[in-house]
């Protein structure tokens, strides 16, 4: 499968996985907040290298656009091989990037309330991640066709 296409699918999944978190953040207090996550972890590499984003606008855009281009690219792995392949690397990656959300912002420094305040953040934090995968594995097969 092209690479091209492999990005396609792998943005296609991105996407997904912002609408989820998007539409059901505010909903209710024990849904995840992986914006209030990606915002803290922009900050703090913005400081790192000597400046911030002040505006709250700027920061949430920018997040989004961190998260939707740094998910693209770790979905887009999930690409190439047979249609059992794909499955099978999506629920792993899926799996993977869900619970690495959940567990390392802890020890990079962060605060991990947002993902992984109560057991109920916790998993619907890895069955975002999780769909995510899954649909790109969805469009990898149907790009395949």
């Amino acid at each position: 499968m092209s690479a091209l296409k492999k990005i396609i699918a792998g943005f296609g999944g991105a996407i997904a996985l912002n609408i989820l978190h998007e539409s059901l953040k505010k909903t209710s207090n024990n849904m995840p907040r992986i914006d209030l996550l990606g915002e803290q972890a922009l900050q703090e590499g913005l400081q790192y290298l000597g400046t911030e984003i002040k505006d709250e606008d700027n920061l949430y855009g920018a997040t989004l656009g961190a998260d939707l281009i740094s998910n693209g690219l770790y979905y887009s792995m999930i690409g190439g091989g047979t249609k059992k392949e794909v499955w099978s690397k999506a629920i792993t990656l899926g799996l993977l990037g869900g619970i690495g959300a959940v567990v390392l912002p802890k020890p990079m420094g962060l605060d991990d309330q947002p993902v992984a305040k109560n057991s109920q953040v916790k998993m619907l934090t890895v069955a975002y991640y999780l769909t995510g995968a899954l649909v790109s594995a969805a469009i990898f097969n149907a790009l395949k066709k």
